[in-house]
């Protein structure tokens, strides 16, 4: 595994070794040891969740309040996405900060975000499923939204799918009525 640090302190960018042959394709998309070694600190998962999109689908921006606060592992199974982490910490030097990593079934990169920070998901082919390991169960009440699209984040979100044809961004009501990163503040 290759695993290097964002932009955006404490997240990582995990790509695997992988081993082809006439048969297929084998990688470890998550090993405890390699992953502890890297970042410093294990990750207790308890929760696992699978998301499928059609290109344009936007998902995020979603944090759960710290603490707890819930930490992933993200990767994709088919598809792409465009992967996003926003650090959301107010005491951190990072602050408003975001990364992305373009995770997907070719090189099959995975994205860790530890809690405190934002997570958001462009889809950019029909039919992307995602995977993500969590370190707290679902919790709505501790749930917190910002709404994708700020201004103020600029986030670079592609206007093209991964077949070149223009994409139709798609939020649920939830994100569409989710508050600027102002009001995180």
């Amino acid at each position: 595994m290759n695993i290097r640090e964002l932009r955006v302190p404490g997240a990582f960018e995990i790509t695997p070794r992988q081993f082809g042959d006439d048969r297929g394709v084998f990688f470890e998309w998550y090993k405890s040891s390699a992953f502890t070694e890297a970042v410093g600190h294990p990750v207790d998962l308890v929760q696992a969740n699978c998301s499928v999109s059609a290109a344009g689908v936007l998902r995020g921006i979603h944090t759960t309040i710290a603490p707890p606060g819930q930490a992933k592992y993200v990767t994709a199974v088919t598809g792409a996405f465009l992967d996003v982490v926003v650090d959301l910490r107010p005491d951190s030097p990072a602050y408003g900060t975001w990364d992305s990593v373009l995770i997907d079934d070719v090189d099959r990169r995975a994205v860790y975000l530890p809690a405190g920070l934002g997570h958001a998901i462009l889809s950019l082919e029909d039919r992307s499923t995602v995977m993500y390991l969590c370190s707290l169960e679902y919790s709505p009440h501790l749930d917190r939204d910002i709404h994708p699209l700020d201004p103020d984040l600029a986030i670079d979100w592609p206007t093209h799918g991964r077949d070149g044809t223009t994409l139709t961004y798609q939020l649920s009501d939830k994100d569409a009525a989710a508050p600027p990163f102002s009001e995180w503040a």
